[in-house]
């Protein structure tokens, strides 16, 4: 069983992903991780020295490699995945399972604006301008989230709550 999780940076993806493949006892990984490994840079040194596009690249290769690997595992999809290269066609042609945590604005920019300094994407944003920069970021992505099979909401809820109703509606 492949479980795909989408949704924006700080959605909770990682986390909820961890907790999910314990009870389940699966593998869990994290397609960012996974780059970084393969590709023996951190993201934000990627995007310096290579651009997005290669990353974009990288991405779209290394997700193909774990799909078609046919392993059983909970993926952590990137905030960006879903947007590029197909990838959002290939996660559901691939697996019945990809849930999209869904969070607003307010929501993201109040959980994200403490993690600013250790976020490439937004480290360079005043804190007065993050929500705007989520919105708009949220805004374009959406319709690629929106796709996965099954929408979680995500706000209010502990790991624990979200994880219950990922588990409940697994295929």
């Amino acid at each position: 069983m492949q479980i795909v999780l989408v949704g924006y940076m700080g959605s909770g993806k990682s986390v909820v992903g961890q907790a999910l493949a314990i009870r389940l006892q699966l593998p869990f990984l994290d397609l960012d991780d996974y780059i970084e490994q393969e590709v023996g840079k951190d993201i934000p040194e990627i995007f310096r020295q290579k651009g997005e596009i290669f990353f974009r690249k990288k991405e779209h290769e290394f997700l193909r490699e774990v799909l078609d690997s046919k392993d059983d595992l909970v993926l952590s999809a990137g905030g960006g995945t879903p947007c590029y290269s197909g990838n959002m066609d290939l996660l559901l042609n691939t697996t019945p399972n990809v849930f999209y945590l869904q969070m607003s604005v307010p929501a993201l920019t109040a959980r994200l604006i403490g993690e600013k300094d250790h976020r490439p994407m937004i480290s360079h944003l005043r804190p007065e301008d993050l929500q705007e920069y989520i919105g708009k970021h949220l805004f374009e992505r959406r319709p690629f989230y929106s796709r996965a099979h099954h929408s979680i909401p995500c706000e209010g809820k502990s790991v624990e709550e979200i994880v219950a109703a990922i588990a409940g509606k697994l295929v």
